[in-house]
């Protein structure tokens, strides 16, 4: 017979949860309110893109650190200054006189944000019985997967009828009820043994110069050449701080993180296999939408109401697949949901001449029931590789893959459009043709690394 999850551990990672839905959406949202921003504050494009750029890359800065805060401060602390941050942040984003403001916003959500995505899944870990751990971990992976795809409907809706500062005044509400509730469940918990360390400056350094470096690089690659200093010295900047980030950790009697783990080859593939369902989320975010109004010639409403039904239902299907890896393990589910958005991927890039709406409201529905069925059993099947004392940096690890991935997915496909169609000037579907097949090429490779992988 299975145990029991108390109400209090519930109602707890509702909590932390609901947080960490809402800055999720406020990340994919935002990408619909561009072109709204640029005409209201008089910038170009370059500019208004730091709106995005500043707030993923404070995530990428904040989250490695989770391990660390989770042995220096008390869990309720944390979720409380999460808390703060993000609602300071809605706050000065709502009412920002400037776009300097919505810049500030936007970072001091980063900071709230960083916290509480780990904070979910430390919660879920630290306190949810084995014999239920895939329900939950697929119930807090549905969270996000369902805010990245559900985000550009919101966003795109609320612009329309209400305008973009109300993205941040419906989550006030939202997230001062969920801090509430988790100011009086997540003391109750049992708190984990602090063990108070020294702050390596150095390694924090390293991080953000590594974050800083890359994203920004792959950002430049579309309206840049390969070669450019713009795209090339950024990269080299990024790669040399991961490189240097990774050996002073190896050094370290106390790391901030434990990259060791990497050596463990399971973890790390179902790290790649985590890390492509990322992409395909917000890859496919970005093709589904621009397709329906560039080659279907919808307008923007219908292009967010496409991706409405799939995400429904790829979350609905995410604490199932949970249930699927506690009765019958992690593997049979998670190929099950490769497969099936191969096949979907595939499909679509037989008709990528002409994809018509139905036909893309059924394919990105299977892909999203594909993506529930794998995404939260993959983030559990990688963590049954740790040892417990490794599963806080684990979960640091594939979080900081995730908001990475999220960061270059829809530049990635976006630069292969653009590229492809400078070619192609007459034929702008051969552009999104190309990106389609590039989703379906590294699901293939996902489904493989996972087919062949021996525990």
């Amino acid at each position: 017979m299975k145990e029991r999850i108390s109400r209090s551990v519930l109602l707890s990672i509702i909590a932390v949860g609901v947080m960490t839905f809402s800055g999720v959406i406020v990340e994919t949202s935002m990408n619909i309110t561009f072109p709204t921003l640029i005409s209201e504050f008089h910038i170009g494009l370059n500019v208004v893109q730091w709106i995005t750029t500043i707030y993923l890359l404070v995530l990428s800065g904040v989250i490695p650190l989770s391990k660390f805060l989770k042995e220096n401060f008390k869990t309720t602390h944390l979720f409380i200054f999460s808390g703060l941050m993000f609602l300071i942040g809605l706050l000065i984003d709502a009412f920002a006189p400037s776009f300097t403001f919505l810049i500030i916003g936007r970072l001091v959500q980063g900071i709230g944000t960083g916290i509480s995505l780990p904070l979910m899944f430390n919660l879920i870990l630290d306190n949810v019985p084995l014999s239920r751990l895939g329900f939950m971990m697929g119930f807090g992976s549905l969270i996000t997967a369902a805010a990245s795809a559900v985000g550009p409907t919101f966003g795109g809706i609320i612009v329309h009828t209400l305008g973009w500062r109300y993205i941040f005044i419906f989550l006030i509400p939202v997230l001062i009820l969920a801090m509430i509730l988790g100011m009086v469940t997540i003391p109750k918990l049992s708190q984990p043994e602090l063990k108070p360390s020294r702050f390596d400056f150095a390694s924090f350094a390293f991080i953000v110069f590594t974050f800083a470096g890359l994203i920004i690089g792959i950002s430049n690659i579309s309206t840049n050449q390969l070669l450019n200093v713009n795209v090339w010295l950024p990269l080299l900047i990024g790669i040399i701080a991961l490189i240097s980030f990774m050996s002073r950790q190896n050094k370290l009697a106390n790391p901030i993180l434990n990259v060791s783990i990497l050596k463990n080859h399971s973890y790390s593939r179902f790290l790649l296999a985590f890390f492509i369902n990322q992409l395909i989320i917000l890859g496919l975010a970005f093709v589904v939408p621009n397709y329906v109004q560039i080659i279907n010639h919808s307008d923007s409403s219908v292009a967010g109401l496409i991706l409405l039904p799939g995400a429904v239902l790829g979350a609905i299907i995410s604490p199932l697949s949970g249930i699927l890896l506690d009765k019958v393990g992690a593997k049979k589910p998670i190929l099950s949901g490769s497969g099936l958005i191969l096949i979907s991927l595939i499909a679509l890039t037989m008709n990528s001449a002409h994809v018509s709406d139905l036909f893309f409201i059924i394919t990105y529905t299977l892909i999203m029931i594909g993506i529930g069925l794998s995404y939260g059993n993959i983030m559990t099947k990688a963590l049954s590789y740790l040892q417990n004392e490794r599963k806080a940096d684990g979960n640091a690890i594939l979080t900081t893959v995730q908001q990475f991935a999220g960061a270059i997915g829809t530049v990635i496909v976006a630069t292969i459009i653009t590229k492809v169609n400078l070619v192609n000037i007459h034929q702008p579907v051969v552009g999104f043709a190309v990106a389609i097949f590039f989703l379906a090429v590294i699901t293939a490779i996902q489904f493989i690394v996972i087919l062949f992988n021996k525990d």
